[in-house]
């Protein structure tokens, strides 16, 4: 890859972590304000969860579906990435992708699913800034 084609992949990178770390902070000011609606606060924690190791796959250069099956995702990730190594249960997040956004058979999420799918991404996403940070990749514009 060129030295412009290596600039322009790893802004792109970077923007993935940004959207990650924007939507994952969004998240948490939705549970911080007094009238927040947990199925937002679930969307967005499910999205964080979904940028975050798709970074990854941008920074590999690795196909991946367009779908928002979180551990699809993660099992397309070399094991060398700390986040291959938890085993969470990401059924829960990868439900919110669509479940929050439009009414259905489920019941509404509760302030309690909000904070669990909150802490779910933040497990997802803390190791991957992590891994990027050690390889000198930091989110950006």
């Amino acid at each position: 890859m060129s030295d412009a084609g290596e600039a322009e992949h790893l802004t792109e990178v970077r923007r993935w972590l940004r959207f990650a770390r924007e939507d994952l902070a969004a998240a948490q000011a939705s549970l911080r304000y007094h009238g927040f609606v947990p199925r937002q606060a679930c969307f967005l924690a499910q999205q964080a969860a979904e940028k975050a190791p798709k970074a990854i796959l941008v920074f590999l250069q690795v196909d991946f579906p367009r779908r928002h099956d979180l551990d699809a995702l993660r099992n397309l990730i070399p094991p060398d990435w700390s986040v291959t190594l938890e085993p969470l249960h990401l059924q829960v997040l990868t439900e919110w992708a669509v479940e929050a956004r439009y009414p259905g058979d489920l019941p509404e999420p509760t302030d309690e699913d909000a904070r669990e799918a909150l802490s779910l991404a933040q497990a997802v996403c803390a190791p991957v800034y992590r891994d990027f940070a050690a390889r000198g990749i930091r989110p950006g514009s």
